[in-house]
């Protein structure tokens, strides 16, 4: 059936215009005035800005971690993304040590069958770089449609792969056209400071935070970025959360190099004093990289405007407080990292920088849709609205308010970090391949409906 947007004020990362668009099964097939609706459905957005729907490029769906497994599955979670505006997930595929890659992959895949209610793609974890999985890593690339790779530098004899994995995967990417993203802690210092806050008997959830230094973001992001100079290679760096790591990718792009990074929505609205709140309140706000002091927002909120960070994912990995969080009581070292950011990243994005002047709106669109669309080998499938693209798209009221709680969000958590913020803009309806997954703030989608998105190489946007 054909789906006519009527009235809608269309808003890409370059344009900003009134037109009306037409749908005809999954994808668009015209944009203008005067089109031809007859028979179609029409759908009114009068007073709405129409978006390309969100690509979130940062998730965490049924990942198991710290003795645990997330609280979302692809089924809450995606669910919760399109109450969001986001229509497309890249969730992170983690694998094992001495197990082909291939297995891994085969895992997430039955994680998400039947379940996401949105398009998704993975991101394949790298934790070792021997000849076997640098030779695998061609099939991941070439036919599975899985273009970026990554490489932890922090959660050590956990996650953390050792620098000559890294240079080697980034060697081998750039053969492959493969994008690596690096989680830039420096894993060795960690230890060795998260070992002398324990012995010394600092075991509240603040001290998560002290013992994961900005400086230690800086150096292992300088580092990433000197090895992939190193191999000719291209970079994204994931939730850059402090001034030391914006500083080092800020000198890599004047310098012409292939590096791109991402922030996330907590690092641009929260600080460390929430790590302080009494009691073990504070668990609710431990992950990796932590809060940092809040004088870091405006450097964040810079370098989004400036453009020396192209992206905003949720780093969505969400534990209750009640149960999985509280395995950190007495042990801050035992409370699951992550928290639950899917759903709102785009209003907090909106809110914070568009009503506020800190971005444009044509910006929100690039950081939270085209820009990854571009980066990570969708586009122009997903992240715009031109004729021939998906039909992922979102109407979006400007005008109305929200108070973000707990008692209203769609994440399968039991707390939400915003509670009690009062955002500008809301979500009103929500398309994925031109059906109705979100109708009037209302779940109408389908569990299962969500499709695999095989990716292109990477090209540089």
């Amino acid at each position: 059936m054909k789906k006519w947007i009527r009235n809608g004020t269309i808003v890409t990362a370059s344009d900003t215009y009134q037109a009306d668009i037409l749908i005809e099964g999954d994808k668009v097939v015209a944009i203008g005035s005067n089109l031809d609706g007859k028979d179609a459905e029409v759908i009114d957005a009068t007073g709405y800005y129409v978006f390309p729907g969100g690509i979130d490029p940062h998730t965490h769906l049924d990942m198991p971690f710290g003795g645990t497994v997330t609280s979302d599955n692809f089924y809450t979670g995606t669910k919760a993304a399109a109450f969001g505006g986001t229509t497309s997930i890249i969730d992170f595929c983690l694998t094992n040590k001495g197990e082909p890659l291939h297995s891994s992959i085969s895992t997430w895949h039955e994680k998400a069958r039947g379940k996401a209610v949105i398009d998704y793609g993975f991101h394949l974890m790298v934790s070792d770089a021997n000849d076997q999985v640098l030779e695998e890593l061609g099939a991941v690339v070439r036919n599975e449609g899985i273009t970026s790779l990554k490489v932890f530098m922090a959660y050590k004899n956990v996650l953390m792969a050792d620098d000559e994995t890294l240079f080697k995967t980034l060697v081998r990417a750039k053969e492959l056209g493969a994008l690596v993203q690096v989680h830039a802690e420096n894993g060795d210092v960690l230890d060795y400071l998260i070992k002398q806050a324990i012995a010394k008997g600092q075991t509240d959830p603040v001290y998560h935070a002290y013992t994961r230094p900005p400086e230690a973001e800086g150096e292992a992001t300088g580092r990433a970025i000197a090895l992939t100079a190193l191999a000719d290679a291209q970079l994204y760096v994931v939730h850059v959360s402090c001034a030391e790591a914006v500083r080092r990718i800020a000198e890599a792009r004047e310098k012409g190099w292939n590096v791109y990074g991402e922030t996330c929505p907590q690092y641009l609205v929260l600080d460390i004093t929430y790590l302080q709140k009494p009691g073990f309140e504070g668990a609710k706000y431990v992950w990796s990289p932590p809060l940092r002091e809040k004088w870091n927002q405006d450097v964040l909120w810079s370098a989004l405007k400036n453009g020396i960070l192209q992206t905003v994912g949720s780093d969505h990995c969400s534990f209750n407080f009640s149960g999985q969080k509280e395995l950190g009581l007495g042990d801050f070292t035992k409370i699951p990292n992550g928290g639950p950011i899917i759903e709102d990243r785009m209003r907090l994005l909106f809110s914070e920088g568009v009503a506020k002047d800190k971005i444009s709106l044509n910006q929100f669109v690039d950081m939270t849709s085209t820009k990854v669309a571009k980066l990570f080998g969708m586009f122009p499938q997903k992240g715009t609205i031109v004729v021939g693209s998906d039909a992922d798209i979102v109407l979006f009221d400007p005008t109305v308010k929200r108070t973000i709680s707990v008692e209203t969000h769609h994440m399968n958590v039991d707390y939400n970090p915003f509670e009690g913020m009062v955002v500008n803009g809301d979500i009103i309806s929500v398309l994925s391949r031109g059906s109705f997954v979100i109708r009037d703030q209302q779940f109408v989608g389908q569990a299962g409906a969500g499709r695999f998105v095989k990716r292109s190489t990477f090209a540089r946007p």
